[in-house]
């Protein structure tokens, strides 16, 4: 009898585990967000009768959303500074693809994957524009959930998904400060395009949920064409004082001017100011039946 050769042992895969700042940034996002809502901040209920709004501030809230760009490129580098952006928007369907790095448990991937699909919905009937979740191949709007070290590391799956990217842009994704909470880039179609044919969303994975689902309305949201922020804007997500979490009705009609086929993308403030102030009007009538306001 000859005896069988011993198998080799299987090789033992190693869990992935976080580094010491990814922990740190655990801790300090969980607090962030207890501070939050101790506060009366990250709403889920869309504001009512306290953040009843109208239609001049729709229109001015739009202006201020719609055309201006959070950052600028100032001496080779992507800085958060405010500059005048003529108007944009996507004129293909938006297919958004999500990816996670390694130490975000599945149950919590199951769930913003739940919430984009969602999500991706919701804006294609508040928009009237093609909206929806695919493959990674067929997606033209990635979004990235990483953590600290993956983050810092992307710099060969960014230029992956969009080549061309410039190392500016790869480093005001990647390289963000501890008061950044999650950022969306998004590219023309072609040099000097008015549309909008790529996107690409960066989000923590060490945020507590509500924090990272409000990561997913904010960004997906703003990668349509509303890429900039107003402190008068409420009840919104696109204000920095971080009252509400998730998308409102008012975020919803900015959507449905935004995509209105009155507005031509490329066209500055001064000429879509009259067809802006005429669209909320027709959204917002003078004396409306109740308070708008609600999610």
């Amino acid at each position: 009898m000859e005896s069988s050769p011993i198998p080799e042992p299987r090789p033992i895969i190693k869990k992935p585990e976080r580094s010491d700042l990814s922990l740190y940034y655990v801790d300090q996002f969980a607090r962030l967000q207890e501070n939050f809502i101790a506060q009366g901040l990250m709403r889920t209920d869309g504001g009512g009768v306290d953040a009843a709004f109208d239609a001049d501030d729709l229109t001015e809230n739009f202006m201020k959303i719609a055309f201006f760009a959070e950052f600028s490129e100032v001496n080779g580098r992507i800085v958060a500074q405010e500059a005048a952006f003529p108007m944009r928007r996507w004129r293909d369907p938006v297919v958004i693809h999500v990816e996670f790095g390694e130490t975000l448990p599945k149950a919590k991937r199951n769930a913003d994957l739940a919430e984009v699909e969602s999500f991706a919905k919701r804006l294609a009937n508040v928009s009237g524009h093609p909206v929806r979740t695919g493959s990674r191949s067929a997606a033209n709007l990635h979004v990235l959930v990483l953590n600290e070290d993956e983050r810092l590391a992307a710099a060969p799956k960014l230029r992956e998904l969009i080549p061309g990217i410039a190392d500016r842009e790869i480093d005001a994704l990647t390289k963000l400060t501890k008061n950044d909470l999650c950022i969306t880039q998004s590219y023309g179609e072609g040099g000097g395009s008015k549309f909008i044919g790529r996107a690409l969303i960066i989000i923590r994975d060490e945020h507590p949920d509500l924090l990272r689902k409000s990561c997913i309305h904010e960004e997906i949201a703003q990668s349509l064409g509303l890429s900039n922020d107003s402190d008068a804007a409420r009840p919104s997500i696109f204000n920095d004082d971080e009252e509400f979490a998730l998308l409102t009705t008012h975020d919803e009609l900015l959507l449905r001017i935004l995509y209105d086929p009155r507005l031509t993308p490329g066209m500055d403030a001064e000429t879509a100011r009259p067809i802006v102030e005429a669209i909320a009007q027709e959204l917002l009538p003078a004396t409306p039946s109740e308070p708008i306001g609600r999610i």
